[in-house]
């Protein structure tokens, strides 16, 4: 598939129902996850509805979405810029390894070069998804030292 083939446009609210399948199977395939549906529902539907949340991205072949991914933002005062962080990456598995991604990288890649107070891209990766990090690393990006650590309180709906 050539790069012209694939489309990368902004999610629209009319695009829920496909970013809610999509992360349902991230979550299973990547990590053995059985995310709670209303939950993550409402978590697009907040991101779709405010983008200083996040901003999520589809790839179209033929007017089909075949792939997604969303980017946050983070301040470091240590660089006085912004990172954008992306997240929820899913490919459909018949457009696998044919671009999309790089696709859906190199236009974030471009939006976020155009802004003044963007100071690189990062991303977190399951250390055992080596598929991924082979094509991050062709990308350009690198391995950094970081670990991340988190302490996790689910909401009422989770519970």
């Amino acid at each position: 598939m050539t790069a012209d083939a694939i489309r990368i446009r902004p999610a629209t609210p009319k695009d829920l129902d496909t970013i809610v399948e999509f992360n349902l199977s991230l979550a299973s395939e990547t990590e053995g996850k059985a995310l709670d549906r209303p939950v993550l529902r409402a978590g697009v539907e907040a991101a779709l509805a405010d983008a200083s949340r996040a901003q999520y991205f589809l790839a179209e072949v033929d007017g089909e979405v075949v792939g997604q991914t969303m980017f946050t933002t983070e301040w470091s005062d240590w660089r006085n810029g912004t990172f954008w962080w992306i997240q929820s990456v899913y490919i459909a598995a018949d457009h696998r390894g044919q671009g999309v991604f790089r696709a859906l990288y190199g236009h974030i890649r471009e939006l976020a070069k155009r802004e003044p107070d963007v100071c690189g891209i990062r991303l977190y990766v399951d250390n055992d998804n080596h598929r991924a990090i082979k094509t991050y690393r062709r990308l350009g990006m690198e391995l950094t030292d970081y670990l991340i650590c988190e302490e996790f309180w689910p909401t009422t709906a989770e519970s």
